[in-house]
C-alpha cells in the first residue's frame, strides 16, 4: 500500500491540476493519496471522484496557515478527515485574505526592482485561489530575469536571512486556535514538516495536536528519527507526504516518493472511533463518580 498524504494542486501553490495529480499518482502505483491544498478545500470533492475512477483513495485534507508569535513565523498545520469542513471556510477565507493582502506588497516591492508587472504575476496564479512566493518567481522566470522557481534569486527575494528580501509576512489564527477548530470541524490535526523543532510539537501536544508529519522531502534521516521517537513518546499520529506541487515542488520530488507506513495509515484511520470511545468512557466515568 502507497500513501501519500500531501500533495498541493493548481488551487493553491502546485503548478499541477487535480486531473493530472491524479492520473501521475495512478501511473506511480500511489493507492491513496490527500488533497491539502493551502488554505482551501475546494479540491476534495472532484478529487474524490475522479479518484474512485481511477482506483485511488481520495481522502479530504486541508493544510491551514497559522502564525507563531513566539518564533514570529508562519506554522502549517494539516486537517485530515473532517466530518464538517464547511465549518473551516470561515478560517480559509481569512487566510486567503490575509496572503492576498501580503502578496500585493511583495509585488509592489519586487516591481520596483524588476521589470515585471502585478497582471503577469496573477496571470501566473491562474487557477489559484491566492498568489505564492512560485507564482511571482514564475512571473520572474517568465520574464528572462531567472532560469529556477528556486535558486539565487528566490533565496535574495525570499529568504529571512536576506538582507534584501522582500517577505511581508500574513498575520493568522494562532496554532492552538486553529488545532481548537479542525477539531470543532471533527478533523485530525497534524503538524505539517516540524523539522527540528520539537519545542513546538510538545507545545501544540499539550494544545491538543493528534499528530506530525513524520517524513518530509526536507527532513533528514536524523529529523526523521527524532520525530518519531518524539510521536512515539507524545502518543502523536505519525503521517509523511511528498509534499507535491509540481514544478513548484521545492525539492526534486514526485507523488509517492515519501509515503506513510501502512501501520501508521491504519492509526491514522481508526484515530477518530478511538478518541470517540476514550471520550465516551470518560464520560461515563465521570457520571459514575457523581
Amino acid at each position: 500500500m502507497s500513501a501519500d498524504l500531501h500533495c498541493h494542486t493548481k488551487l493553491s501553490n502546485s503548478s499541477m491540476g487535480i486531473d493530472d495529480l491524479l492520473v501521475l499518482a495512478a501511473k506511480r502505483g500511489v493507492d491513496t493519496l490527500a488533497i491539502t491544498d493551502r488554505d482551501c478545500q475546494a479540491g476534495n470533492v472532484r478529487a474524490k471522484i475522479i479518484g474512485e475512477r481511477k482506483g485511488i483513495n481520495v481522502l479530504p485534507g486541508v493544510e491551514l496557515s497559522c502564525t507563531d508569535a513566539k518564533r514570529n513565523k508562519t506554522v502549517l498545520i494539516l486537517c485530515y478527515l473532517s466530518d464538517s469542513p464547511d465549518r473551516l471556510e470561515g478560517l480559509c477565507r481569512r487566510n486567503i485574505i490575509a496572503r492576498k493582502k501580503a502578496s500585493q506588497f511583495m509585488i509592489l516591492k519586487i516591481a520596483q526592482r524588476f521589470p515585471i508587472t502585478s497582471e503577469l504575476v496573477v496571470k501566473c496564479a491562474t487557477g489559484s485561489t491566492a498568489v505564492f512566493e512560485a507564482h511571482i518567481m514564475h512571473s520572474l522566470m517568465e520574464c528572462g530575469l531567472t532560469d529556477r522557481i528556486y535558486g539565487d534569486l528566490y533565496r535574495e527575494l525570499f529568504d529571512p536571512e536576506s538582507p534584501d528580501n522582500v517577505i511581508v509576512q500574513p498575520k493568522y489564527s494562532s496554532p492552538a486556535e486553529v488545532i481548537e477548530a479542525i477539531h470543532e470541524a471533527g478533523g485530525v490535526a497534524v503538524l505539517a514538516r516540524p523539522g527540528d523543532d520539537i519545542e513546538l510539537v510538545e507545545e501544540l501536544a499539550k494544545a491538543g495536536l493528534d499528530g506530525i508529519e513524520v517524513w518530509h522531502p526536507s527532513h533528514t534521516e536524523e529529523q526523521v528519527e527524532a520525530l518519531r521517537k518524539t510521536a512515539a513518546k507524545l502518543k502523536l499520529l505519525s503521517i509523511g507526504g511528498s509534499d507535491f506541487r509540481g514544478m513548484y515542488s521545492q525539492n526534486s520530488v514526485s507523488v509517492g516518493d515519501i509515503v506513510t507506513p501502512e501501520s501508521d495509515l491504519k492509526a491514522l484511520m481508526s484515530y477518530k472511533s478511538k478518541m470517540k470511545k476514550k471520550a465516551a468512557a470518560a464520560a461515563k466515568q465521570e457520571e459514575a463518580s457523581k
